[in-house]
């Protein structure tokens, strides 16, 4: 590559014209790897670790425990070995969460080892967030240098929704890590077509599939073909390198399933989100090709794709319309979409630079469009399943894409600063500032009323630094001026794309975020940001389905200010370290509406039906209720005497009681209620034997069991098939145990029958 332009203390590597012809030779090419390390380059890579610190610690707490859902799992897998390996919702190991284990685990050593509290939940997942920055660095410096290396860690640490998920106890933290390893595993072994960097994706990549099961081999397809075309090595090799690298992705991922699928089932948890007590089914179905399809029995409004048809507009099912322009939409634009054009902007100039260098060498070229290639074919393909996929899609979903963006916005301005005296290379360069800028001004102005004149700000000045990048390349070679007014140009331009993201992410980690569906930065026109929830049309009714966890900001048009059960952006639903959960607690849906915003339900009693579904004052499938002190004292009384204190419908339920009482919790139905766990005979087999002390209830002004008939049984019935059984418990002991009403909830003391039930 060629550059007529002086270099003005660039700190870029300057890959030049010699590239191919030290190929050619014995001289080995120049390469940021092995150049020496500028002097500013330490204090700025540690400058750019502390401030991902400092921006992931700051407030952590205010997030209590973040989704009681996993958070419960932790707690139980920091007193229970079994419920550890199988990741249980409960220590009593009645069900597990509805996904693999490995994002759990070290959350639940860090609980194991300094307590329970939000601290110690969250804290490993911001230190993920650090590590991912680090890895991310550390692959783009190695061919374009430390200034391209430190500008995408920047960019991936401002990522509004990364800002987000890394503070969350989500298993997406640990899946974005563990994809970065990935690729920059693949890229080392890439150079000079190393096996063990390859055997080492492939066991990152097993991992990565116990953290989120089919999401994980997402990028296998661009990584794996970009390995077998572009390897400098024999063809027959790089073919067993990678059957070799499959062979450590299936033992890494493997050997937990395998011990889970040959565990007899009596003895095990019920494996959640599955109808069948099935692993390869969850994986397959509700946690895998469901999520395409939009097939997903078990889910809340399980199979939707096939019941409801496509949605509003541009098709999908129960969860957003779908489209190449999804992930530029009101509810996810503003969590990742910043500098995303910027990002498939670069990709193309940087193929388009690259794609001169031959496929045999080491050299410097080479290595950079497979760079292109690994990070581009990454995020095009993820990108595009997440665009059309027409199962369960929520919009922390594209905290995956973040790593992607950032490497892409990184590699890309490098090259094109090295290119900068072209004419093609400055105009891109300047009209990608300036789309970047105008991109940042629409987002900004879809939150009404939030910092006005930041927008402005962003607009005015990227479109200032566009004009002095394209005045700036143009001047006179060797004119100091014109250096001064490119350097101006490109700080100024830096500047004015990363603020609106900036702003997003000081607006997340200002307060705390809690509940299933969380999302990043004010609330916007027409989305969920903030505590606000998405809007929704599917089968001819229009309301919230995203936005349950709503809060003040989040209000919209057909739902109370408050919004829904479990403020989730409002409050903690945790609490405090140590303490009983905080917060958790708005109003309910009116009566007459409840039912509108929830996939699947159906008829019957309307809203009060709806608000058991969906929480209520007694919590719901999406958010934990409040437990109050009467009912957790009430939990531990006696405790040691049950294998579980209490049983209810639902995890979030289940959680929020077992969080606040460090007491086994049996969560009826799982995640969604929907579940076939326990059967109504195992159910009332654990309550003959005194295993269960009470069954809480809904406190929506009807017990559990009334409160569910609106909605097919309630929390049971939204699912499928198993919702069922959480509706026959809930009658079951309604009929034959005595309700109370402590601290506000509705309990049975399943050891005294009012009937000679048993």
């Amino acid at each position: 590559m060629t550059t007529a332009v002086p270099p003005l203390d660039s700190p870029f590597p300057e890959r030049g014209p010699n590239a191919a012809a030290d190929a050619a030779t014995d001289q080995a090419p120049a390469t940021a790897a092995t150049a020496p390390r500028p002097r500013w380059e330490r204090p700025a890579y540690l400058a750019l670790l502390l401030g991902t610190a400092a921006l992931l610690l700051w407030n952590l707490s205010a997030s209590g425990y973040a989704n009681s859902f996993y958070s419960a799992a932790v707690q139980a897998g920091s007193e229970s070995w079994k419920a550890f390996f199988f990741g249980s919702s409960d220590a009593g190991n009645s069900i597990t969460v509805d996904k693999p284990p490995a994002a759990l685990w070290p959350m639940a050593l860090s609980v194991r080892l300094f307590g329970l509290g939000s601290w110690q939940i969250l804290v490993p997942q911001a230190l993920m967030g650090v590590g991912t920055t680090a890895v991310l660095y550390a692959a783009v410096r190695r061919q374009f240098g430390p200034a391209a290396a430190l500008l995408s860690g920047v960019t991936f640490a401002l990522t509004p929704v990364a800002a987000l998920m890394f503070r969350f106890n989500n298993p997406d933290a640990l899946l974005t890590l563990l994809l970065t390893v990935t690729v920059y595993c693949v890229l080392r072994a890439l150079d000079g077509a190393h096996t063990k960097w390859l055997v080492l994706a492939g066991a990152v990549i097993g991992l990565a599939f116990l953290t989120k099961t089919l999401q994980a081999f997402v990028i296998l397809p661009p990584l794996a073909l970009l390995y077998a075309v572009c390897a400098p090595t024999r063809l027959r090799r790089r073919l067993g390198q990678l059957l070799l690298a499959g062979l450590a992705m299936v033992v890494a991922g493997g050997w937990w399933v395998a011990i889970v699928e040959l565990w007899p089932a009596g003895s095990r948890p019920y494996i959640g989100g599955s109808q069948n007590n099935s692993f390869l089914e969850l994986t397959l179905g509700y946690n895998g090709l469901g999520r395409i399809s939009g097939d997903e029995v078990g889910s809340v409004g399980g199979g939707a794709r096939r019941a409801g048809g496509a949605g509003a507009g541009g098709g999908g099912g129960g969860w957003g319309e779908t489209g190449i322009d999804r992930l530029f939409s009101a509810n996810i634009g503003g969590q990742i979409s910043w500098l995303l054009p910027a990002a498939l902007i670069m990709l193309v100039a940087g193929l388009v630079i690259t794609w001169r260098a031959r496929r045999a060498t080491d050299s410097v070229e080479s290595m950079a469009r497979a760079a292109f290639l690994a990070w581009g074919g990454c995020l095009l393909i993820t990108g595009l399943i997440f665009s059309y996929m027409q199962g369960i899609f929520h919009e922390y979903y594209t905290v995956a894409l973040a790593p992607f963006v950032a490497a892409l916005v990184g590699m890309g301005v490098a090259v094109l600063w090295e290119e900068r005296g072209g004419l093609a290379a400055s105009l891109t360069l300047s009209a990608t500032v300036a789309l970047t800028a105008w991109w940042s001004y629409a987002l900004l102005g879809r939150a009404s009323g939030y910092l006005p004149w930041l927008r402005w700000t962003v607009l005015a000045a990227g479109l200032l630094a566009a004009a002095g990048l394209l005045i700036g390349s143009r001047w006179r070679p060797g004119s100091r001026t014109g250096g001064r007014l490119l350097r101006g140009a490109a700080a100024l331009g830096v500047g004015a794309a990363l603020a609106g993201p900036f702003a997003y992410c000081l607006t997340t980690v200002d307060s705390g975020r809690s509940g299933s569906i969380v999302t990043a930065g004010p609330a916007v026109a027409g989305g969920a940001g903030g505590p606000g929830g998405m809007r929704f049309k599917r089968a001819g009714a229009e309301g919230f389905r995203g936005g349950f966890p709503g809060g003040p900001q989040g209000a919209t048009q057909g739902a109370p200010q408050g919004g829904f059960p479990g403020g989730a952006q409002g409050g903690p639903q945790g609490g405090m370290p140590g303490g009983a959960p905080q917060g958790g607690q708005a109003g309910a849906a009116p009566g007459g509406q409840g039912g509108q915003g929830v996939p699947g339900a159906a008829g019957g009693a309307g809203g009060r039906g709806a608000r058991s579904a969906m929480g209520g004052p007694g919590g719901g499938l999406l958010n934990g209720t409040k437990a109050s002190a009467e009912a957790t004292a009430a939990l531990r009384a006696n405790a040691g005497g049950y294998t579980w204190a209490a049983a209810a419908v639902g995890a979030q339920n289940a959680a929020s009681y077992q969080l606040a009482s460090g007491e086994p919790v049996m969560p009826i139905g799982g995640f969604n209620g929907s579940d076939p766990s326990p059967t109504l005979a195992k159910f009332q087999e654990y309550v003959k034997a005194g295993k269960i002390h009470y069954f809480i209830g809904q406190n929506d002004g009807g017990t559990g069991a009334e409160g569910g008939q609106g909605a097919r049984g309630g929390a049971g019935g939204l699912g499928g098939p198993g919702g069922g059984t959480s509706s026959a418990i809930a009658e079951w002991v309604k009929a034959g145990f005595k309700a109370t009403t402590i601290g506000g909830a509705t309990f049975y003391d399943l050891t005294a029958p009012v009937s000679g039930t048993s």
